[in-house]
């Protein structure tokens, strides 16, 4: 990755050799590394068995779960917030993991319709729950950096699953809840 860099570097015009620029493309692969650390981890190891029996019937929501992504597109970042919630049916999932799990596929090259849908499909998987809610929030890079260049877009994408979906009084509270 880092002769990738390197090569990027000067097919701007640069030189790589300048001093300013001697370890960037270290750098970058190291970041791009870091940026991209999804690929590496797995449901199974991010909730580490955090899955307990809970009587608990009613919403769980953890709102304003900040995230950062690279666009598949551009590999420009977008960066917002996750809403999820869920109604457990025997069973609750540790409450970092719920940040851990947007983390995992945030980091990942993608496309904020699909981030959204395999958060939610990885909290149903994991905890059964009877519904599970999960809207996104986010400011897209290469809308605002380049093409359109649209300074205060946003982007909001939701996946509703079981109860969310069927039952509006179930999706009403979640929306409300996250006012």
């Amino acid at each position: 990755m880092e002769a990738a860099y390197e090569q990027i570097i000067r097919s701007i015009g640069e030189d790589p050799s300048r001093e300013g620029l001697v370890h960037t493309p270290s750098r970058a692969a190291k970041a791009m590394g870091f940026l991209t650390r999804g690929y590496h981890q797995s449901l199974e190891e991010v909730v580490n068995r955090a899955i307990y029996k809970s009587d608990t019937s009613e919403m769980i929501v953890v709102q304003d779960i900040e995230l950062y992504s690279l666009c598949e597109h551009h590999i420009l970042p977008f960066i917002g917030k996750c809403h999820v919630a869920y109604v457990p049916e025997g069973q609750i999932l540790g409450l970092s993991k719920i940040a851990r799990i947007v983390d995992m596929f945030a980091r990942r090259l993608q496309i904020q319709e699909s981030l959204t849908k395999q958060i939610a499909v990885s909290i149903q998987q994991v905890t059964g729950a009877a519904g599970v809610g999960v809207i996104i929030e986010a400011q897209h890079m290469c809308m605002m950096m380049r093409g359109i260049e649209k300074q205060n877009s946003v982007m909001k994408t939701s996946v509703m699953l079981g109860a969310f979906r069927s039952n509006q009084s179930t999706r009403t509270e979640f929306l409300s809840l996250i006012r």
